[in-house]
């Protein structure tokens, strides 16, 4: 899902970013960045609110969060360091556990 002008101005400027610093591609890292904010948020069930609604505040916050710890941590392990990227591993956690499960060997047709 496109972000709006409004929604990139504030993930940029939340995120400390400078625009005019920004090539094509950050545009799209950040693009596929939030799309993986939103996704995430779902799946973990908390939908994006009505716009102009007090949640709709918190969700952006939050989206923006996930966005910039994202950006901020595109390493699998933590630099200086052998350990994993927590932020990493969370989202690779959250996608194996809301990957829909085929119904092959359960005696049940799948859907279609």
């Amino acid at each position: 899902m496109a972000m709006t002008a409004e929604q990139k101005a504030v993930l940029i400027t939340y995120c400390r970013l400078e625009p005019e610093e920004l090539e094509e591609a950050d545009y799209a890292l950040l693009e596929m960045l939030n799309d993986a904010a939103v996704a995430y948020l779902d799946q973990a069930g908390i939908p994006q609110p009505p716009e102009g609604t007090p949640r709709a505040g918190q969700y952006d916050l939050l989206r923006c969060a996930l966005v910039l710890d994202a950006y901020d941590h595109r390493d699998l392990t933590m630099p200086g360091t052998l350990a994993d990227n927590p932020s990493f591993r969370r989202r690779l956690v959250q996608m194996k556990l809301t990957n829909p499960v085929s119904n092959l060997g359960t005696g049940t047709e799948a859907e279609g």
